[in-house]
């Protein structure tokens, strides 16, 4: 399969920029094609509805539109901002929900199954981020695995491998990828 991953953070040494990059490894090491979108390299305008109108989808939404969609499936990891998802996520959000007036393609993250990761210097891993993540894509109808990967203690949680150091991180991470490609593996099939 093709799985799409996505960082809610474009700071180059983001913890869920390091996490989305071992998830995708794991991914990787179980014989699947895996890509990031970098939100660095390809910047979306904030949305707004009167540009919408306006112009249409900017060049830099039917990038990621079209990342989603050439997706078998997408890892998202999101750090915790004030105890909720990032303005940089959201924003992707909602921009790849929109219809795209011109080809008639809808919201694309409708059926689009979904793993959601955080991880956070403190002890919750991004957990209360990942609630409102997970709320915000089941109203785009993504199909959310539930199992979730929380990673707290910042890059200290990962030995000089990039490994996940601690062993019950590491177990809880890989049950929630098994779950995760099988679910993609359904639907897909």
């Amino acid at each position: 399969m093709h799985i799409l991953g996505l960082a809610g953070s474009a700071r180059r040494e983001s913890l869920n920029r390091h996490l989305l990059k071992y998830l995708l490894g794991e991914i990787q090491a179980r014989g699947h094609q895996t890509e990031t979108f970098e939100f660095s390299e390809v910047p979306l305008p904030l949305y707004d509805g009167d540009l919408e109108a306006e112009s249409g989808l900017p060049d830099e939404v039917l990038q990621l539109r079209s990342a989603i969609l050439a997706a078998d499936a997408v890892v998202i990891t999101s750090p915790e901002y004030n105890a909720s998802i990032t303005p940089l996520l959201k924003n992707a959000i909602d921009w790849a929900s929109r219809t795209d007036q011109e080809t008639g393609q809808a919201n694309v993250w409708a059926g689009k199954v979904v793993m959601l990761a955080g991880a956070s210097p403190g002890g919750l891993g991004g957990l209360r981020a990942l609630r409102v993540v997970r709320e915000v894509l089941n109203e785009v109808m993504a199909i959310t695995v539930p199992q979730q990967v929380s990673v707290g203690g910042g890059l200290s949680a990962y030995g000089p491998d990039g490994q996940l150091a601690n062993e019950r991180t590491k177990a809880l991470s890989d049950g929630a990828i098994t779950a995760f490609l099988q679910m993609a593996e359904r639907l897909k099939a």
